[in-house]
C-alpha cells in the first residue's frame, strides 16, 4: 500500500499532450491546420452540407454506414474532433463550446456557409454548443443518444475534475479493457464491429490520448450549456436505441420537451449506436429529415 502511494505523483505527471502527425496514419487521409490544431477531416459528395460529429472516445469511422447513404444527395464532412481519431492532442480547452469553435473554423476553411448538423452521444453537446452559438448557419439537427446533461456524468468523471486525482485515475483505469466497455453500450454484444473495437484499441495506443481524454472529460461542464438547450429553435431529430445503457431513452425524452421543434424515434433492440444496430431503420430517418427542402 505504501508503495502504490508513492507511485501517485510518479502517475499523475506521466500524462503527455501530442501534436503533429502520429506513426501509422491512415493512407490518404485528409488534415487542416486550424488555429494551430491539426484536424482529420473527410469530405465527400455534392449538394447541401451535413456535418458529422463523433462521441467521446470515437472518431469519424461511427460514420461509415451513414456516410454512403447521406451523400447520394448531399456534401458529407465528418471530423475527428480535437483529442480523438486522428486528430491533434494538444494542452487547452476541450469544453463543446471550444470544440464547437474548432468545427467552425474547419467549416470556414473549407467555405461552408449553412449546414446540417448530426451529433452522436457527447458528439451532441458540440453540436448543441455550435447550432447555439452560430444559429443562423445551422438548418438542422440530428442527435443520437445524447450525453448532454451534468446528472449524466458518472462518479468517475466527476472525480476525473480534481487536480491530480484525475491524472491517476487516467493513468491506471482509462485503457483497461476496451473491448468489454463497448460491449455495453449494444444491445446485441455480437453486434459490436470488430473493425471498431480495433479502431478503439489503436487510438488508445496513440501519444496524447489519455491526457486529450482527462481534458475532454473535464470540459464536460454541461451546466454550463443545459440552461440554454430551450434556446435551439431549429428542427432537431432525436434518434435513440431503446436498450441503450449509456444514455437511457428518459434522457431523449427529456430533450424533446426541451426543445422547442423535437422529434423523437426510438428504436428496440439498440443500445448506444443505433446507427450500427438499426442500421437501415436509422438511416432511413435520417435521409428522409435531411432530404426536406430547409
Amino acid at each position: 500500500m505504501k508503495r502504490a502511494l508513492l507511485l501517485l505523483p510518479l502517475l499523475a505527471g506521466c500524462l503527455s499532450f501530442h501534436r503533429g502527425p502520429m506513426p501509422g496514419e491512415p493512407p490518404g487521409a485528409t488534415f487542416a491546420e486550424v488555429n494551430g490544431v491539426r484536424l482529420r477531416y473527410l469530405d465527400r459528395g455534392t449538394g447541401p452540407v451535413v456535418v458529422l460529429l463523433h462521441g467521446f472516445a470515437s472518431s469519424l469511422e461511427t460514420w461509415l454506414g451513414v456516410i454512403p447513404e447521406l451523400e447520394r444527395h448531399h456534401r458529407v464532412i465528418a471530423l475527428d474532433l480535437m483529442g480523438f481519431g486522428w486528430s491533434d492532442r494538444p494542452a487547452g480547452d476541450y469544453s463543446p463550446a471550444a470544440q464547437a469553435k474548432l468545427v467552425l473554423s474547419l467549416l470556414d476553411r473549407l467555405e461552408v456557409s449553412e449546414f446540417d448538423l448530426t451529433g452522436h452521444s457527447w458528439g451532441c453537446s458540440v453540436a448543441l454548443a455550435l447550432a447555439l452559438s452560430a444559429p443562423q448557419r445551422v438548418h438542422r439537427l440530428a442527435l443520437y443518444d445524447a450525453w448532454v446533461f451534468s446528472d449524466q456524468l458518472p462518479t468517475f468523471f466527476h472525480w476525473s475534475r480534481a487536480p491530480g486525482i484525475g491524472e491517476i485515475l487516467f493513468s491506471l483505469f482509462y485503457n483497461e479493457r476496451p473491448g468489454e466497455k463497448l460491449e455495453l453500450a449494444f444491445f446485441d454484444p455480437e453486434a459490436v464491429p470488430e473493425s471498431l473495437v480495433e479502431e478503439v484499441e489503436r487510438a488508445l495506443s496513440r501519444p496524447g490520448t489519455r491526457a486529450a481524454a482527462l481534458q475532454a472529460v473535464r470540459g464536460q461542464r454541461f451546466e454550463e450549456l443545459e440552461g440554454r438547450y430551450s434556446e435551439v429553435r431549429q428542427p432537431v431529430l432525436l434518434l435513440w436505441g431503446r436498450e441503450d445503457a449509456v444514455s437511457p431513452v428518459s434522457v431523449g425524452e427529456r430533450l424533446q420537451q426541451i426543445l422547442p421543434d423535437a422529434r423523437l424515434v426510438v428504436y428496440p433492440r439498440a443500445g448506444h449506436f443505433p446507427m450500427i444496430e438499426a442500421a437501415a431503420a436509422s438511416n432511413r430517418e435520417l435521409v428522409r429529415f435531411f432530404g426536406r427542402t430547409p
